[in-house]
């Protein structure tokens, strides 16, 4: 199993659900180019301008592990970069897990992403004037467990690790993509996992994913935010695991 995790995260957030899963699979994580300030020198900026640059660096991932029948699970924008890769090479993978991911977050005639297209520039601007404030101040909304305030730190504290910069620019490839045209082209079997309530990705977001990839499945949490793994571990582990149980490698 492959694990990706989404914007402003690394992969130690995967803590709470990877151990279920390391008793029968072996478990890969990694961090996306770019969430750590350790990357800024030499960050091939051209390469990243769409989400199809991190969907290149999973297959070659892959590839250099020699890594097949993978059951990939992404989260956020996770899920559409292993969904990109999915298409590309369907052979190498299992299955898909997309928890609370989107393929557009600007709302279209005849859809709801969830956000105006006023509203992402100003979030745009907002990263690019002050990226720590806006972390800051997004994180509690996006997170969505005042029961829990440790894991809203933990996610102003993830944020802080990206250069500005970088963080700008995978915001754009993001919060500007539109990949609803490729969803249709998704093979493999396919689980979208939604939550009861997103700030982030509205529950019309998934029935979109679900109504356009053959034959997936949507299933959705008892949970509210847009970070499952980190505040609803059990349920998230729980509909992952019935799913992976159901997909024949």
């Amino acid at each position: 199993m492959v694990f990706v995790h989404g914007y402003g995260e690394y992969q130690h957030m995967w803590r709470f659900i990877t151990p279920e899963f390391e008793k029968d699979h072996r478990t890969v994580l990694f961090d996306i180019i770019g969430e750590d300030q350790g990357t800024v020198d030499g960050y091939p900026s051209e390469r990243y301008g769409t989400l199809h640059g991190h969907a290149d660096d999973l297959l070659r991932i892959l590839r250099a592990l020699d890594l097949h029948q993978v059951m990939l699970v992404g989260h956020s924008v996770g899920g559409m970069i292993g969904a990109l890769a999915a298409i590309e090479e369907p052979e190498r993978f299992a299955g898909l897990v997309m928890i609370t991911a989107s393929a557009r977050y600007v709302d279209d005639d005849g859809y709801t992403g969830g956000f105006s297209r006023a509203d992402i520039e100003g979030l745009l601007d907002a990263i690019d004037s002050n990226y720590l404030g806006w972390s800051r101040a997004t994180a509690p909304t996006v997170m969505a467990d005042g029961t829990r305030p440790e894991l809203t730190e933990e996610l102003v504290q993830s944020f802080a690790r990206t250069n500005p910069r970088i963080a700008l620019q995978f915001a754009r490839a993001t919060f500007l993509s539109d990949h609803r045209d490729d969803l249709p082209r998704i093979t493999l079997p396919t689980l979208v996992l939604q939550c009861t309530a997103d700030a982030m990705v509205p529950a019309s977001v998934g029935d979109h994913l679900h109504e356009h990839i053959p034959g997936s499945r949507l299933e959705i949490l008892s949970a509210t935010g847009h970070f499952p793994h980190l505040s609803a571990p059990g349920p998230t582990v729980q509909a992952v695991r019935a799913f992976v149980d159901t997909v024949e490698v």
